[in-house]
């Protein structure tokens, strides 16, 4: 089964540690996943994947996939890494990518608006949620990159009160029954990161 080992991070480890999450050895653990912190650039700059070689949209690591480790108990709550938000600007282009790589389509929804119709193909690697967002019709040039994250916290209402002002206030998710907030620019981080109520 193919699974994500390991995202390579722009973010200084002072950061994620002020925002709640336990650093070790520069990384942080969550969902058996390593979160390989203090890279060059801004955002996800790469990441490694077990039970595939990669996907030809998406840049590799270059460190070799670690044994993974279970999530620790992190100071703001997260408890799983819910999914990771993959941007393109041809969203056919870059299904055939994970479909040629022996990961099978999930679903798709449209979103967006009328003046900007977007739609979302869905991906599960392990347990982690891969949610790709391009343009609903229109097909253009240029690489897929990787654009956010969303943690599962165990009580939003908890984690929000440990974030305080640096995150957004909570609305209901597209997955019925969930809430999600997002962190403000401000907090630091150079990707936008967002927090969940469980799964119900």
């Amino acid at each position: 089964m193919a699974e994500i080992a390991s995202l390579v991070v722009a973010d200084p480890p002072e950061i994620w540690s002020e925002l709640g999450f336990v650093i070790a050895d520069g990384a942080c653990w969550i969902s058996g996943i390593c979160h390989e912190l203090g890279a060059t650039g801004k955002g996800i700059v790469a990441w490694t994947l077990r039970g595939v070689d990669g996907i030809s949209e998406l840049p590799v690591g270059e460190s070799t996939p670690m044994v993974a480790r279970p999530t620790p108990e992190h100071p703001n709550g997260v408890i799983a890494l819910d999914h990771v938000v993959v941007a393109t600007p041809d969203l056919g282009r870059t299904i055939d990518a994970f479909e040629s790589a022996g990961i099978r389509l999930r679903r798709t929804r449209d979103a967006g608006t009328p003046e900007r119709p977007r739609r979302q193909a869905f991906f599960k690697l392990g347990e982690t949620i891969v949610e790709i967002v391009g343009p609903a019709t229109a097909s253009l040039p240029g690489q897929a990159w990787f654009y956010g994250l969303a943690f599962t916290v165990a009580d939003l209402d908890v984690a929000a009160a440990f974030l305080g002002k640096r995150l957004r206030p909570a609305r209901n998710a597209v997955q019925t029954g969930r809430r999600i907030a997002t962190l403000e620019r401000s907090a630091g981080s150079t990707l936008p990161l967002a927090f969940m109520s469980p799964k119900r």
